[in-house]
């Protein structure tokens, strides 16, 4: 009966030391655990903080191509009316050029 007790000791010593073995296992992914945790809620704030960073940067982006949109229209309509200024000076010229001819030319006729 000895024997066998010292056999039932020897499993109970080897059960023991694997419980213990698994106890520990399960205290270093608990750690592991923790420390992902840790680093998913890093990163979620990290992802907060650069997804509003985004939304600042786009709607300043929006506001400048609106900007720009408008300065390009302005500028559109700036160049088509000093087209006609130009236009309306050249005519003017014209008119002008042909008032002295004539001009000149009844002078020339009176004064022959």
């Amino acid at each position: 009966m000895t024997q066998q007790g010292a056999v039932l000791q020897g499993y109970n010593n080897e059960l023991v030391k694997c419980i213990e073995d698994l106890c520990m296992q399960k205290e270093e992914l608990n750690k592991q655990i923790q420390q992902a945790e840790e680093e998913k809620n890093k990163l979620q704030h990290e992802i907060q903080v650069l997804s509003e960073q985004l939304e600042c940067v786009c709607e300043n982006l929006a506001q400048k191509v609106a900007s720009r949109n408008e300065l390009d229209k302005i500028l559109a309509e700036t160049e088509a009316a000093y087209m006609k200024i130009l236009d309306s000076s050249r005519t003017l010229l014209n008119v002008l050029k042909k008032e002295v001819g004539s001009l000149k030319h009844s002078s020339d006729l009176k004064t022959n």
